[in-house]
């Protein structure tokens, strides 16, 4: 297991994160692969990135923020795949992330191609 793989990504999900709670719908909507699947329990899922925008944009702009992850776990498949899974909490809602599966593309940067998370409680 490479650190710096790992750390690559937990800075690359950090990222993702700090964007969704500036309300940066293109950079976390561009965070995910053209071919991406996102399993949002219970609503849905979403494939490609078309379909993850329309699930996000109305979303985010509805007003969420504050996304926290907790308990953050990372798995390293080989060296240019890492699954990440985490609670999660905001200003909205809490659940599960069950998977997400963070893929180095070829310019080197790391997207998301699965997603899959479960929302447990909503305000």
């Amino acid at each position: 297991m490479s650190h710096n793989v790992l750390t690559e990504v937990l800075t690359a999900s950090k990222q993702w994160v700090r964007h969704f709670n500036q309300g940066d719908v293109d950079y976390c909507v561009s965070g995910y692969l053209p071919d991406a699947v996102m399993k949002a329990d219970p609503m849905g899922e979403y494939v490609g990135k078309g379909n993850i925008d329309n699930f996000w944009r109305p979303f985010i702009q509805s007003g969420a923020s504050d996304l926290q992850y907790s308990d953050i776990w990372l798995k390293q498949v080989d060296s240019e795949t890492v699954h990440l899974g985490a609670n999660w909490s905001m200003n909205v809602g809490k659940g599960i992330i069950t998977l997400e599966e963070w893929v180095k593309n070829d310019a080197g940067v790391w997207k998301l191609s699965q997603d899959f998370f479960e929302v447990k409680e909503q305000y």
